[in-house]
């Protein structure tokens, strides 16, 4: 396949909805705790905040220290002893969080000039069931600290799992209650997939809406003169969750054979929505690239899956399903 410079290869694609794959939904907890404040704009020693399905439902910081929503819906359907509940609860963790990030800089000697974190998330997923009910599929409670594995719940054995020495003091203490242990995992597997179910049925039109991805693919020179960059983009499409895969040959290619991703990521913000506190916009995009030699005549092609699709987009560079545009260099 040969290139020269200046030469776009654009490719644009629809879908339509597919059932096929098993629909799963999630709500999770994220708790954020800094060692001390960093005096920059939106960032707080404490958050906390609710997610269902990759959308930010509720938010809490050290500053406004109120628990408000973030999805109309949710300010609609839960009533204002839910919001005050809510705001004394974040209080007590953020007092928590504020006592336990100092033990652990103290068990690890770490100096209070530097700035640390400590960071605790957990909730639930579950499959949709033809009758609409949601099944419950898995729970995680997992604790990070200076964002390395600290702690986390194993269910099956009710029990913590400590990959860190400096996790084990905690393992044990906790592993003594086992009052504790089934709380959580009665949390877990029970009251968090009632509140995924409730809120899933609280937000259902918002929810259900999803948006299939537009796929593009482009080449781009390279610093090498001798080579060309294969970009493939999957944009707008909602939810998160998608499937892209770069090919030569029809053989799929990964990280070790030169594939680089920008990892999924929301679609920008939202002019009104340019507050640092503000949640960002609601679809996503995924672009993965790879460089090879302009005297390469090998197929390259890109495959996208998403739940909206009916079947897999598959694109190829060079074909004459892509609309090639010349530009002048």
């Amino acid at each position: 396949m040969r290139f020269s410079l200046g030469l776009y290869l654009f490719y644009l694609a629809f879908g339509v909805a597919q059932n096929a794959a098993p629909e799963i939904h999630s709500l999770e907890y994220i708790y954020t705790a800094l060692s001390k404040p960093v005096g920059l704009p939106g960032i707080y020693e404490f958050t906390a905040m609710g997610i269902l399905d990759d959308k930010e439902i509720d938010y809490y910081n050290s500053q406004e220290k109120l628990k408000i929503p973030r999805q109309d819906w949710m300010k609609e359907r839960l009533d204002r002893n839910y919001w005050d509940k809510g705001t004394q609860s974040r209080k007590s963790k953020e007092q928590w969080f504020k006592v336990n990030v100092n033990i652990l800089m103290d068990r690890m000697k770490h100096n209070n000039s530097d700035l640390h974190v400590l960071q605790w998330r957990h909730g639930c997923k579950g499959v949709l069931q033809p009758d609409g009910a949601l099944k419950f599929l898995m729970g995680f409670d997992l604790y990070s600290y200076d964002g390395e594995d600290f702690l986390s719940f194993n269910e099956s054995e009710s029990q913590w799992i400590a990959p860190v020495q400096a996790a084990v003091q905690t393992k044990k203490k906790w592993d003594e209650s086992q009052t504790l242990n089934q709380y959580t995992k009665g949390y877990l597997q029970k009251e968090c997939m009632d509140w995924l179910s409730k809120f899933m049925n609280y937000g259902e039109a918002e929810l259900r809406k999803h948006s299939p991805p537009e796929v593009f693919v482009f080449a781009k020179g390279s610093k090498n003169p001798e080579n060309v960059v294969l970009h493939c983009l999957a944009t707008g499409f909602y939810p998160k969750d998608v499937e892209l895969v770069i090919y030569r040959k029809g053989v799929p290619l990964s990280e070790t054979d030169g594939v680089v991703s920008t990892g999924v990521r929301p679609n920008g913000v939202r002019p009104e929505r340019m507050n640092p506190d503000e949640r960002p916009g609601e679809t996503f995009q995924l672009r993965k690239f790879i460089e090879v030699s302009k005297s390469d005549n090998s197929e390259y092609s890109c495959e996208v899956k998403h739940r909206t699709l009916e079947a897999p987009i598959i694109i190829k560079w060079g074909t004459a399903y892509i609309f090639i545009f010349i530009f002048s260099v």
